[in-house]
């Protein structure tokens, strides 16, 4: 199963708290967080919702 790299590269000040909430439960606080997710349709919404904050990479 492949993972997903996930980088904030933008700051959530401003962001709305659903947007905020979603960044916290990928693990994601400050800007440069990365963190590592597997690559199940759950994940993919929660990148979907918060696509202008992160970077996305795959990883095999």
């Amino acid at each position: 199963m492949a993972n997903i790299n996930v980088k904030l590269v933008k700051s959530l000040i401003g962001s709305k708290k659903d947007q905020i909430a979603t960044a916290h439960a990928l693990g994601l606080h400050k800007i440069g967080d990365k963190s590592l997710q597997p690559d199940i349709p759950q994940t993919h919404g929660k990148i979907k919702k918060i696509v202008h904050l992160i970077e996305v990479t795959e990883e095999n």
